[in-house]
């Protein structure tokens, strides 16, 4: 057991002073106010419960500062990250997800959705890289295994064969059964499952996938581009969410992944199911803004993602998913604050299938902000995740382990292993 006492924590969405938190097997046994006691870990600033990046993409760091210079839109931005997946294989991918986990540990991430569709052949070789990288940087891990089995679709809506770039992500239905139950997860990961989009796979793969992978969490890009609406509508007669709905996907186990581009009829659909937004990459490839205040006030549950982690900073997405609902209504105050946190951990967490929350049957999953750096000196507590940023994260726990202390991840030198890892995907 670990007890852990903490200066001040969110709980229920208030804010609390003075709170000693208990831990037994990795989980939260007891909650309670008081004074710290002899043996306790203090942790000093403001607790957060464990925080979700619902949608990620590892081997897309390799990319980062690299895609500016010559403009065009998210397909041009494509064809660069097709040549980031062809510099990997599993261990340099091991090398760069070590890496880039201890990247969003130190940010404050301290669970993570991998929507994994780098398989290379079918073995679980490139699936086992990243739970082996994920356990060795600290970090909570839910492995999207993803089915892709198209290249996309042309404007007739005809499925398109893949391009040589696209081979590695490719699996048929009988292969993705196969590797799926043969992957190895336990700790502090588990299985999840993904479809890459309608674009990728067809109404029918949608059937088989949702009824071979019982209660794990399910997901799936939905609407990031207009031209995925227009192709789906052209090949099936109606959105990829009306599609979602008909094959049986939609509900408690399933997050749309951007869902930027929605009719009025997709949002009533997406009632009872997760919404991932990724405010980040949809500003950084031109996506455009999402429904996301529709969505939740229709019944879906919000939470948030960095994808292609342009930017790697929990609290820059909860500013940009409140900044663009401003920039596109004109108005403030579109989610309060607690709203916005709660994306973030308990509703984040509850799409990977794990419980967040700082209660007692919850993940023992904390992070802790500095209440004193420039960017949060004089911030109200019940809202200082509103002012600040990665740089303001102290310490992170995962499962009762202490992964970063005094902002320092326990591997060390986390730019160094990026770079290098970096610089041997793409020279």
């Amino acid at each position: 057991m670990t007890t852990f006492w903490l200066e001040h924590a969110v709980i229920d969405g208030a804010v609390r002073t003075g709170v000693r938190i208990e831990e037994v097997d990795g989980g939260i046994s007891s909650v309670a106010d008081g004074g710290s006691e002899p043996g306790d870990i203090t942790l000093s600033g403001l607790t957060l419960p464990g925080i979700a990046n619902g949608h990620s993409h590892a081997f897309h760091r390799a990319l980062r500062g690299r895609t500016h210079a010559d403009g065009g839109d998210f397909w041009a931005w494509r064809e660069q990250m097709y040549a980031a997946a062809a510099g990997l294989d599993p261990e340099r991918y091991y090398a760069l997800a070590t890496a880039f986990y201890a990247e969003l540990l130190l940010a404050g991430y301290t669970a993570v959705g991998e929507f994994h569709y780098l398989h290379r052949d079918p073995t679980t070789a490139m699936a086992d890289a990243v739970v082996a990288a994920a356990r060795e940087a600290g970090i909570r891990l839910t492995l999207l295994d993803t089915l892709y089995r198209h290249g996309g679709r042309d404007e007739t809506g005809a499925a398109q064969p893949p391009s040589d770039a696209q081979r590695p992500f490719i699996s048929s239905i009988p292969v993705w059964l196969a590797r799926h139950e043969s992957l190895v997860v336990r700790g502090n990961a588990r299985r999840g499952a993904a479809l890459h989009s309608l674009r990728a796979v067809d109404p029918s793969d949608v059937e088989r996938i949702v009824a071979a992978t019982g209660d794990e969490p399910l997901h799936a890009h939905v609407s990031e581009q207009p031209a995925e609406n227009a192709q789906v509508e052209a090949s099936f007669g109606r959105s990829p969410v009306a599609v979602l709905r008909k094959a049986g996907a939609l509900g408690p186990r399933f997050t749309a992944v951007h869902a930027t581009h929605l009719t009025d009829a997709d949002i009533t659909d997406l009632a009872g199911s997760f919404v991932c937004i990724c405010p980040s990459t949809e500003r950084d490839l031109g996506d455009g803004i999402g429904p996301a205040r529709a969505l939740m006030d229709t019944g879906a549950r919000l939470t948030i993602g960095s994808d292609q982690h342009a930017v790697v900073d929990p609290f820059d997405e909860l500013r940009a998913l409140e900044g663009h609902e401003r920039l596109a209504s004109g108005r403030r105050g579109i989610f309060s604050p607690a709203e916005l946190l709660t994306a973030a951990t308990i509703d984040g967490y509850a799409s990977l299938g794990w419980h967040g929350g700082l209660t007692v049957g919850a993940e023992c999953d904390l992070v802790t902000l500095g209440t004193g750096s420039p960017r949060t000196a004089g911030a109200a507590l019940d809202q200082l995740w509103l002012a600040a940023s990665a740089a303001d994260v102290t310490d992170v726990v995962v499962g009762g382990q202490r992964v970063v202390t005094e902002g320092a991840h326990r591997l060390g030198g986390v730019g160094a292993a990026l770079a290098d890892a970096i610089g041997k995907v793409l020279p």
